[in-house]
């Protein structure tokens, strides 16, 4: 312990260096305390630190916001797949009603023309035997004419001119 109590006896003795040190030091933070510079630097930790924790708050509520802007995207993102797949599936069915009623109108336009076809080939075919039938009348009047004619012709008078001629002859008397 000597040692310590020498040590200590030099570090205090005026003459000792360490001692004005010392003796600096404490009059330096005297004036430092009594300038009030401790309780600016206070003042000034504390208003940092103040801002900080309004930053802080301020980014907590910026989050807040955000994930309710998030969630509300998310709903209205759902609501619109929803509705996309209700618009997909009712184009679908409007398509398939669409497409039954084409069908439906394509056999009742092939039936319509079909009916058409087959009446336009009854046409045509009584128009066709009414053809054949007056080209056939035609010809009987033709051979009917020239059968007459070559009768007529080897006879010089005809027998049922002369019979009515007589049976007027007859009757006039």
């Amino acid at each position: 312990m000597n040692i310590a109590a020498e040590t200590f006896h030099e570090l205090t003795s005026p003459t000792s260096p360490e001692m004005w040190v010392l003796v600096g030091l404490v009059i330096f933070f005297a004036i430092v305390w009594r300038l009030g510079v401790f309780k600016m630097a206070g003042g000034a930790l504390d208003a940092k630190a103040q801002q900080i924790q309004n930053d802080l708050d301020e980014a907590a509520r910026i989050r807040a916001e955000a994930e309710a802007v998030l969630a509300q995207l998310k709903t209205e993102r759902e609501a619109a797949e929803a509705q996309a797949r209700e618009m997909i599936a009712n184009a679908q069915e409007e398509a398939k009603r669409l497409e039954a009623q084409a069908k439906i109108k394509l056999e009742e336009t092939i039936a319509r023309r079909e009916q058409m076809a087959e009446r336009r080939i009854a046409l045509a075919e009584s128009q066709a035997a009414a053809e054949v039938k007056a080209a056939a009348a035609d010809l009987a009047a033709q051979a009917a004419e020239a059968v007459l004619a070559q009768r007529l012709a080897g006879q010089k008078t005809d027998p049922l001119i002369d019979k009515a001629i007589e049976g007027l002859a007859g009757k006039l008397s």
